[in-house]
């Protein structure tokens, strides 16, 4: 493992434990094979090192899906109204471990109430999602916060915007920017990325 991979793992697994302990109830969204969206409520159960895990049963649509394409996408928020709201997405990919299920029974024991005799508990299982990306992203503090990480391996998303040379330091971009996020104290601009709402307006005012 590089320096670089170990850093972004262990950025990542902050976030991890914070979708675990803060925000916990996710909406978890696969494809099924007509190719649409499916999406449902799945708790994020636990974090270490090598991901984060879910639990389903073997007899749910979810279970097929998650073995058929091997890949979700998961988004939790936190917050009692939007101005006051976190939360973290994260897309990658899943494997099966279900040697880990006394584990997340052990951290969620409010599980023995939904399946409360060890043969109900014969139909589960225990996801982990071992390598993705994801984004952080608080509308409760001022200015607004994000921040993206990435671990197991998998590239980040990169789209973000930037200003780049052709800038001459008109200004039209800052009249724009709904967070106030870019940096005119040179030529070109610098946009303050963990500021960012990525809505475009700058590129489109340009």
């Amino acid at each position: 493992m590089t320096d670089s991979i170990k850093r972004d793992d262990e950025k990542a697994h902050l976030y991890l434990r914070r979708l675990v302990d803060d925000i916990h109830t996710t909406v978890l969204a696969t494809v099924d094979v007509d190719g649409y969206p499916r999406t449902c409520a799945v708790d994020m159960m636990l974090a270490d090192e090598q991901g984060v895990y879910f639990l389903t049963a073997r007899g749910k649509d979810l279970y097929r899906r998650l073995k058929s394409t091997g890949r979700v996408s998961v988004t939790g928020i936190k917050g009692d109204t939007t101005m006051t709201s976190r939360s973290i997405t994260l897309t990658g990919d899943v494997v099966e471990v279900p040697d880990r299920l006394d584990d997340l029974l052990e951290a969620n024991p409010y599980m023995y109430q939904i399946y409360p005799t060890e043969e109900s508990r014969m139909a589960l299982t225990v996801f982990r999602i071992h390598r993705g990306s994801g984004e952080w992203f608080d509308l409760s503090v001022r200015p607004i916060e994000r921040d993206g990480f990435s671990f197991g391996g998998f590239s980040a998303d990169g789209r973000t915007y930037a200003i780049d040379a052709a800038c001459t330091g008109c200004g039209v971009c800052l009249d724009v920017c709904p967070q106030s996020c870019i940096d005119p104290t040179s030529v070109p601009f610098r946009i303050v990325q963990g500021r960012c709402l990525r809505c475009g307006n700058c590129r489109a005012a340009w």
